[in-house]
């Protein structure tokens, strides 16, 4: 038996807290294709991002206090962020390079669709973005323009997803695709995070087991670091949690928090933190859409790379269909708003464009 995250009519009024319904474990729905499973996990990403955009670097407390806990997105017309116009960015170039992809084809994307550009618009990316832009605009080359003070961030992990879809049911090669990219941009614990997402999406394109998923993120990582280290404690957390016959949404949202969260640390864009947020977000919910992703955005923190990421996992593993009619359609052409490069292409082309025809699987579903 397994924990769901259905409200337990019997366990409270409308005011009180919501336990968690004993269900039998999902069955595994009929087949799915992988065009729907790259369409669910690059909207998912999006959907994820603009759900939790509202909430980022908010604390449960002060998401509580606003809006009671978010179960659709509370902006009249949402909207993604850089992690879906860098998930975009990073697929354009899977696109044009596929397993060519080189660390000077990224360089070069880099200063053709950002560097060398009049700074315009340019707004929202975040610090390791911005320090990797000061270092391509200074002359320097890769891997020393990934040395700024936040090359462990979690800038790759945002955009991590298109390399699984690309690499679908190769987790090993989507993670070694992702830290080419990221070799620009990042460096440690920052390429490893990038490395579990495109692992997990790589195994979730071709599965319909969660545990399956997390399996392929942990071993595309070393066991000792801390992005493995998150990772174990986040899922262990949330398994522990879906066991507890008292659990509530909240509280087992706070376990997987209290497990992973440094608290006190100012900034909330720590790669092993987002991941492990992400995974524990997945992994509670046992890979089910919406109720990994809102997970995740409730969880606060940098909550639309949390959400991004948790949509990109769950969408690969369910496909498009377990994506929220409602949800999906709110997702439209990207704005611009953080690469004006980007502006006007939709996510779900960048999809239909990766979609693999003969994935290689290295193992099991």
């Amino acid at each position: 038996m397994s924990v769901s995250l259905d409200p337990d009519p019997s366990a409270g009024g409308a005011d009180g807290p919501r336990r968690l319904g004993t269900v039998p474990h999902r069955q595994p729905p009929a087949a799915i294709s992988l065009r729907d499973r790259a369409r669910g996990a690059l909207l998912g990403l999006a959907v994820g991002d603009a759900l939790g955009a509202p909430a980022e670097n908010m604390k449960p407390s002060q998401i509580r206090e606003r809006w009671g806990r978010i179960e659709g997105f509370v902006s009249p017309d949402p909207a993604g962020t850089d992690d879906t116009e860098y998930a975009i960015f990073s697929g354009l170039l899977l696109a044009a390079h596929g397993s060519a992809l080189t660390v000077e084809h990224v360089e070069a994307a880099w200063h053709t669709w950002i560097a060398d550009l009049d700074e315009g618009p340019f707004r929202g990316a975040g610090f390791s973005e911005r320090g990797t832009l000061e270092n391509l605009r200074r002359g320097l080359a890769a891997p020393i323009s990934a040395q700024h003070r936040h090359a462990w961030s979690d800038g790759l992990a945002m955009r991590a997803a298109p390399f699984g879809v690309h690499a679908a049911g190769r987790p090993a090669e989507a993670a070694r695709l992702v830290a080419v990219d990221g070799t620009v941009s990042h460096d440690g614990e920052g390429i490893l995070g990038g490395r579990a997402v495109a692992a997990g999406v790589a195994a979730a394109m071709v599965s319909h087991n969660p545990d399956a998923v997390v399996q392929a993120a942990l071993s595309v990582v070393p066991e000792d670091s801390w992005t493995a280290r998150s990772l174990h404690r986040a899922v262990a957390a949330a398994r522990s949690a879906r066991r507890d016959p008292e659990g509530t949404q909240l509280s087992m949202e706070r376990e997987v928090r209290r497990a992973v969260v440094i608290g006190g640390y100012p900034w909330t864009d720590l790669a092993p933190e987002a991941v492990g947020l992400a995974f524990g977000a997945f992994a509670a919910a046992r890979g089910e859409f919406r109720e990994s992703v809102l997970m995740a955005v409730n969880m606060g923190r940098d909550a639309d790379t949390t959400a991004a990421v948790a949509g990109a996992l769950s969408g690969a593993l369910r496909g498009e269909e377990a994506i929220p009619a409602d949800w999906a359609t709110a997702i439209g052409p990207v704005r611009g708003s953080c690469l004006p490069s980007m502006t006007g292409r939709h996510i779900l082309d960048i999809a239909n464009t990766l979609t693999p025809t003969l994935p290689t699987p290295e193992g099991p579903p």
